[in-house]
């Protein structure tokens, strides 16, 4: 006998809207507008997080070197302990998990702000960070868990997942800039004051909507086809392809963070440094369209399919971009072939994004998101500093040799491993989530 969220849910899904995916009918799901406004709100320190310690901490000390360390730290902490965050949020429930969250959020960046801003010793700038970083909220993957709850195997997911991009991609635009103006226009611990309130306030309207949020593990309201898959101990990494899209998606957070930091050695480089907003701003624009775009289509070949012919295309943007930066180019030349790359990287990552919903048991989305999230963030950090360190070492051209080489080294795993992104033919078929199991096409 189905329970009364099976029902409800069934219903739902007897309600929505067939017909040619878009965005309008993604937006006319029911619910959607619930946690979409919370979720953008609660999202948007997520990209203030780093910027904001920079700023606060070479005020302090005088060193953008120090500084830089400081956040890397941060950022490392955040990709690899917030994905027990999103264990966590599967198996208790994202409510139940992001309300004490956001409150230690606030108190680690309390004491980060404090040591920052007195006397303390160097070392203890570092150990106040890895808290900070480490409890930051995750939303992004709890919005993602909550459109595939929602969604069900249906072809929106493309679309779902389009959207939260082009949502992310216009977070690290609003974010950086919004945190850079605080620090600099009211006080150099603005940024992250304002960091902490927004995660507060947003993360707890979030946490209240409660209706849209996935079963979890320990409720009731689970059927049994989804209890029996939360009820074993699993992770999302047990699952092999899973692991397979943690390196594609590294591979991609290396170009986001080798492009930022080698944009700005080349702008230096040339004596034009105010350009260099305008220059990330067309790969990020690239990036943008591109994801619009994704979404807009309804797609023929399985998303097995569309990663192994994009990927390939964004290491051949990122190696004409590289290669290109050897030859002392023109700036028009440099940002049109940074556009190239943005207007790749999108359909790589929405399909991530994608197929690892339909990799991993619906006990363990939100934690795959994480992965995957967390798996970008890790790639930022590492694709900065080996981006710099070329940069300094053999001109600032060579900064951009770290995205080629990221994007290559994840697409030899991938082609590799490309057998592990195919669900499993015999009967067995991919948890969808609340209620039920569909089939999944397989390529």
């Amino acid at each position: 006998m189905e329970s009364p969220a099976t029902t409800k849910d069934t219903a739902s899904r007897t309600q929505r809207p067939e017909g040619r995916p878009g965005y309008g009918q993604l937006l006319r799901t029911d619910g959607a507008w619930s946690f979409l406004l919370p979720g953008f709100l609660a999202r948007q320190p997520y990209a203030m997080l780093t910027i904001s310690i920079v700023l606060l901490v070479e005020h302090t000390t005088g060193s953008f070197g120090l500084a830089g360390a400081v956040s890397a730290t941060a950022g490392i902490a955040m990709a690899l302990l917030a994905p027990q965050s999103g264990k966590l949020a599967d198996r208790f429930g994202q409510g139940a998990v992001l309300v004490p969250q956001v409150f230690l959020h606030a108190l680690t960046i309390a004491a980060l702000i404090t040591v920052a801003s007195t006397d303390a010793p160097l070392w203890s700038l570092f150990l106040a960070a890895v808290p900070a970083g480490a409890t930051a909220p995750q939303i992004s993957p709890m919005v993602r868990a909550r459109w595939a709850a929602r969604l069900q195997g249906s072809p929106l997911m493309t679309t779902a997942a389009a959207f939260e991009s082009v949502t992310d991609e216009f977070t690290f635009v609003v974010g950086p800039v919004l945190a850079t103006a605080l620090c600099t226009g009211v006080h150099p611990a603005a940024g992250l004051i304002a960091e902490a309130a927004v995660s507060l306030v947003g993360g707890l309207i979030f946490a209240a909507q409660r209706r849209t949020q996935p079963a979890s593990a320990r409720t009731g309201d689970a059927p049994e086809s989804a209890r029996s898959d939360q009820a074993r101990p699993q992770s999302a990494l047990a699952v092999p392809g899973a692991r397979v899209l943690v390196v594609a998606v590294l591979g991609i957070g290396m170009v986001f963070g080798g492009m930022q930091v080698s944009l700005t050695a080349f702008t230096e480089s040339i004596g034009r440094p105010g350009i260099n907003g305008l220059m990330y701003g067309a790969f990020a624009a690239g990036n943008m369209l591109a994801a619009v775009a994704v979404g807009a289509i309804r797609w023929k070949r399985g998303p097995q399919t569309r990663l192994l012919a994009g990927y390939p295309a964004l290491v051949v943007a990122a190696a004409l971009v590289a290669g290109t930066a050897q030859l002392d180019p023109w700036v028009l030349v440099l940002g049109a072939l940074g556009t190239l790359t943005g207007l790749c990287i999108a359909p790589c990552m929405i399909t991530s994004f994608t197929l690892i919903e339909t990799l991993v048991p619906a006990g363990a989305r939100t934690e795959a998101f994480t992965w995957l999230t967390g798996a970008i963030a890790l790639g930022q950090a590492t694709g900065s500093t080996v981006a710099g360190q070329l940069a300094d070492r053999s001109g600032a051209g060579a900064g951009f040799l770290a995205p080629f080489a990221g994007t290559a080294l994840a697409l030899v795993v991938v082609l590799i491993f490309r057998k592990a992104l195919h669900t499993p033919h015999s009967g067995l078929v991919a948890a969808r989530g609340v209620g039920h199991r569909t089939t999944v096409t397989v390529d």
